[in-house]
């Protein structure tokens, strides 16, 4: 399953707006979700997500904004570099030092 994206940031910004002025109409989000997503071409799972996603960055809702989750991943990666640098350091010393022990030992 590939992860591109099918729909332009335009639709998305569109399509969340949509759900956000006519979710009144609806008993609840999930309902209002449902009646429109069919209209753009989407499942109900995907906008419910994208709605999620804009009331998080708009700060309606609670979590991690967009910039702040890419932030973090990011760090997140250079931990894990920055982990495996120390790995390969910490290896490489060890087989010196004892090159070094056994290159004394030999004179």
């Amino acid at each position: 399953m590939s992860n591109q994206t099918k729909f332009s940031p335009e639709v998305r910004e569109r399509s969340v707006r949509l759900v956000q002025e006519h979710r009144g109409e609806y008993p609840s989000l999930w309902a209002a979700v449902e009646s429109i997503a069919p209209k753009i071409g989407c499942v109900p799972s995907t906008l419910l997500e994208w709605v999620k996603r804009s009331e998080i960055n708009n700060g309606a809702r609670e979590g991690l904004t967009s910039s702040e989750r890419d932030r973090l991943k990011a760090l997140e990666r250079e931990n894990r570099e920055l982990r495996r640098a120390n790995e390969i350091l910490k290896t490489a010393s060890a087989f010196f030092a004892q090159a070094e022990l056994d290159r004394v030992l030999k004179k």
